[in-house]
């Protein structure tokens, strides 16, 4: 007994003897940068009941600030002119932090999903990437980038990767936002100033997730995941049990066609039809489908490998999959990017045609079987399965409600901007630069609203009306001449429809796309585009950063007379990328003749009365003008 008390006594005088550290904020570190002129706030801990001593290298002032019983503080610096280098000392009576390092200057945040994580040479490499890491020493400017979390509520702080602020160098710009490091050194180098960036990321996410639950009241088609989070107040688990509790639903729903037919037979019927594998249907058979997809093929085996095991190997399956080898089940599977390898027991395995049958589900973005391998293995043999294949549709989720949204991803509504923004907005900023959209093509309706409440609850988190200047898409997918329903052209309209609001600006990047690459090399020219938007709007260059825009659309005679605000300029002699229609809607390619620098006529045979214009409407558009500086002319409907 008496030992124990001496342990506990012990344990007692050790405790009682640890200093309280003072810890700040992930985002307050060595080599960071303020935004210049402006009020910084910083949350941080110390020893309860204390004053915190705090002293910037800008200013002789010393602040104080008092810590809460919980050592709570909060203290309010106001930040110099462009300059620096600078420390910021924290001391209390248990001890001191120093920041060391710190610069002023212009500070930008800079998110989205792929695009603008796009790194200059991480998982991907952007265009001349040797070029710009070996080039890439740059002292005044500086780089944070925010580690992808998820929350669903508002987070205290971020986590943040490599420690905190870096110094930009070839080793720490490699894995940043290319678009983000780029627009940095043109700032840096135009300004004279020092430059910081905030790269707070994550592919494949839609704008909701971006957005707060507030916000996303006014927004229609999130209510359910809104009840549900406000339901369980706001905790993980009962928000997961709603979830499950409802895909269970969908899922009945979605398979309630299940076809009941004979896997170890290659079908035949009007049912079935053919498609090339590997390969995704949205990019063949089956544009922008989403839904249960069967898919067949006989893979002839020789008799000297009759009654053998072999594997199947698919490079991937997207997004689920249940395969069957001469009707048996064999493996089934999961993960958009996730490679299937399954087994096949030597008793199924005979002489002559076996017939390999996948039913693959498809819940959003490109399905099937991705390109790469696809192959029947034997020992060390390898038996392609490319080739023409048959298929059938058995659901199509179109004509389903919207599947629910899973929780455990990155796409829920609001955990985004709860754990990787609402954190951020006590460090003042200059504005955001924002790249995203491919996640909600197929939504554009909602995403006009979306995107507008997107914006104005940002600034709502930051108390002050931000510049907000975001990218078009690029373009994307198969090039087609005449394409009025296309989804990724909607898309962009409803993007360019929040230029409504004050302060924002669109950098047009339509002819900076790869029709088979969703993710465009070319970030160089994205963040001069968006460079060129500050530079005029904000630190009074006078150098054009938009396009000629369409003013006035009239007919004349025959056809439709276009006026433009400024010069054009066609990269050939033939101007290309119009469509025109008439009251009845539909479109044919146009014929356009230039009357002068300002001015195109618009004709068609197939078109007597034309009402209706739209120019570079199109998944992949192939449109050709541009203004004087280069820039490109934004793709406008005038019925839209």
């Amino acid at each position: 007994m008496k030992y124990n008390i001496t342990l506990v006594l012990t344990a007692l005088l050790t405790f009682g003897s640890i200093r309280a550290e003072i810890t700040l904020p992930h985002y307050i570190t060595d080599n960071m940068i303020v935004q210049q002129n402006s009020t910084l706030k910083i949350k941080g801990k110390a020893l309860p009941k204390s004053e915190v001593e705090i002293t910037t290298g800008w200013s002789n002032k010393k602040l104080t600030a008092h810590t809460d019983n919980e050592g709570n503080f909060t203290a309010t610096l106001g930040t110099p002119k462009a300059g620096g280098p600078y420390s910021i000392i924290f001391k209390d009576k248990d001890g001191v932090k120093t920041i060391e390092n710190v610069l002023s200057g212009e500070v930008w945040l800079c998110s989205g999903q792929s695009n603008m994580e796009f790194p200059v040479q991480g998982w991907t490499t952007v265009m001349d990437y040797d070029q710009a890491v070996a080039t890439a020493h740059h002292p005044d400017i500086r780089l944070l980038q925010v580690r992808k979390t998820t929350s669903f509520s508002p987070g205290e702080d971020v986590e943040i990767n490599g420690g905190g602020w870096q110094i930009c160098s070839s080793a720490s710009m490699a894995d940043f936002s290319a678009i983000a490091y780029f627009f940095a050194r043109e700032l840096a180098d135009k300004l004279k100033v020092p430059v910081g960036v905030i790269d707070t990321t994550w592919g494949g996410t839609p704008a909701e997730a971006w957005t707060s639950a507030e916000a996303l009241g006014a927004v229609p088609g999130f209510e359910a995941e809104l009840a549900d989070m406000k339901a369980a107040d706001y905790q993980a688990e009962g928000i997961k049990t709603s979830y499950q509790s409802r895909m269970s639903q969908w899922m009945k729903a979605a398979t309630a066609a299940t076809e009941s037919f004979d896997k170890g037979t290659l079908q035949s019927g009007k049912r079935w039809s053919k498609i090339n594998v590997p390969g995704y249907w949205e990019q063949s058979v089956l544009p922008e489908f989403d839904g249960i997809v069967w898919l067949q093929k006989n893979i002839d085996i020789p008799a000297d490998a009759a009654g053998k095991a072999l594997k199947l190997n698919f490079r991937a399956i997207d997004d689920e999959d249940e395969t069957y080898f001469n009707g048996v089940l064999v493996g089934k599977g999961s993960g958009y990017d996730t490679p299937r390898s399954y087994d096949v027991p030597a008793t199924l395995v005979h002489a002559g045609a076996n017939v390999i049958t996948i039913k693959v589900s498809d819940f959003g973005g490109e399905g099937g079987i991705a390109p790469g391998i696809a192959e029947a293995r034997i020992g060390s043999e390898a038996r392609p399965l490319d080739g023409q294949w048959q298929y059938m549709v058995q659901s199509d989720f179109s004509q389903l409600p919207p599947k629910p949204i899973d929780p455990n991803g990155s796409s829920y509504p609001s955990v985004l901007y709860n754990a990787m923004l609402s954190p951020l907005s006590a460090m003042p900023v200059k504005g955001v630069l924002w790249y995203q959209g491919c996640a909600n093509v197929g939504r554009d309706e909602q995403y006009a609203p979306l995107f507008k409440a997107l914006i104005n609850d940002w600034r709502k988190l930051w108390g002050a009306d931000l510049p907000f200047y975001f990218v078009q898409l690029a373009g994307y997918l198969a090039p087609k001449p005449v394409q009025p329903d296309s989804k990724w052209a909607a898309l962009r309209n409803s993007q360019a429809k929040a230029l409504e609001l004050d302060n924002t600006a669109m950098a047009v990047a339509i002819d900076l796309g790869n029709p088979v690459d969703i993710h465009p090399k070319n970030k160089q020219d994205v963040a001069h585009r968006l460079a060129l938007i500050a530079l005029n709007r904000d630190y009074g260059s006078d150098c054009v950063y938009e396009a000629p825009k369409c003013v006035r659309v009239e007919r004349s005679g025959n056809g439709l007379k276009l006026k433009f605000d400024a010069p054009l300029h066609a990269t050939t002699s033939a101007i290309t990328g119009f469509i025109i229609a008439g009251k009845d809607g539909n479109f044919t390619t146009a014929t356009p003749v230039k009357l002068d620098n300002h001015t195109l006529l618009l004709t068609s045979h197939a078109v007597d009365k034309p009402e209706y214009v739209r120019y570079n409407w199109a998944d992949y558009p192939c449109g050709n003008l541009y203004g004087s500086t280069g820039l490109p002319v934004a793709p406008f409907a005038n019925d839209k």
